[in-house]
């Protein structure tokens, strides 16, 4: 018979190390994968190393960090980006302890000595609440992607229509005297003629050392359109990366100019 295997890893934490041996044992019979730990520094530090790591089960009263506190500290390890669910296991059941740790986001709780199949049943409770956190997590992921794309959409679409009203005019003309300013009278490389007008800006701006945030703050779109744009530019020119962008459009780099477009 098979035995299942999960692939949520449990941290077991307790400064007796005959607790964490005898606990390790028959969580790895059970199916699962342990990383035993004698305090809380050594938790922290495996917690980090490790990312499966999924549950943890530790003591309340320990040396240092008591397992309220590593808990609130792999917390805040954690951040938004990162999920994981605890239990505590406690010698002395008092009420107030049960209170703080419940409000602190410990999941559940045991008291010692342990009831190991009663233990076992509330853990696989917790891997089942952890898959549905880490749906959550994915969803707002996604959720972040789509808004991104959506507004991204919106700008070209903007743009697309502001192009199809207005022609296009090589070269940028001064509000107060209408000559066309220094940056435009630089002779654009043939390579660059494929681009839309906007395309043909965003490389420009490149050109000049604007970030990312600059040009989108000049066009008046989004960062992440710009970044969009870049990629674009990048593809359509056969170019590596923004450098080598910028010194095919910088003025004082005529000649390495003709070297980096002529391939």
């Amino acid at each position: 018979m098979n035995k299942r295997t999960s692939a949520v890893k449990i941290l077991v934490v307790d400064d007796e190390s005959m607790i964490v041996e005898e606990l390790c044992e028959f969580l790895e019979n059970s199916g699962y994968r342990c990383v035993p730990c004698e305090s809380s520094h050594q938790a922290i530090e495996r917690f980090n190393e490790d990312t499966d790591i999924g549950l943890v089960l530790c003591d309340l009263h320990m040396p240092g960090l008591d397992g309220i506190q590593l808990v609130q500290e792999l917390q805040r390890l954690s951040g938004k980006h990162r999920a994981f669910e605890a239990i505590m296991l406690t010698g002395r059941a008092d009420k107030q302890d049960v209170i703080k740790a419940l409000r602190a986001g410990i999941a559940d709780y045991y008291q010692k000595p342990i009831d190991l199949d009663e233990l076992l049943e509330g853990l696989r409770r917790q891997e089942v609440a952890l898959q549905e956190r880490h749906k959550t997590l994915q969803l707002g992921h996604l959720n972040q992607k789509l808004q991104y794309l959506s507004e991204s959409i919106d700008d070209l679409y903007q743009d697309l229509d502001r192009v199809r009203r207005a022609p296009f005019v090589s070269g940028t003309v001064d509000s107060e005297d209408g000559a066309v300013s220094e940056a435009d009278q630089v002779e654009i490389p043939a390579i660059f003629n494929q681009l839309s007008p906007r395309q043909l800006d965003v490389a420009r701006l490149v050109g000049k050392g604007q970030t990312n945030y600059q040009i989108a703050c000049e066009l008046g779109i989004t960062e992440n359109t710009v970044k969009l744009y870049v990629s674009q530019v990048l593809r359509l020119t056969h170019m590596h990366n923004r450098t080598q962008l910028a010194l095919a459009l910088s003025p004082s780099n005529s000649g390495m100019r003709q070297r980096v477009t002529a391939h």
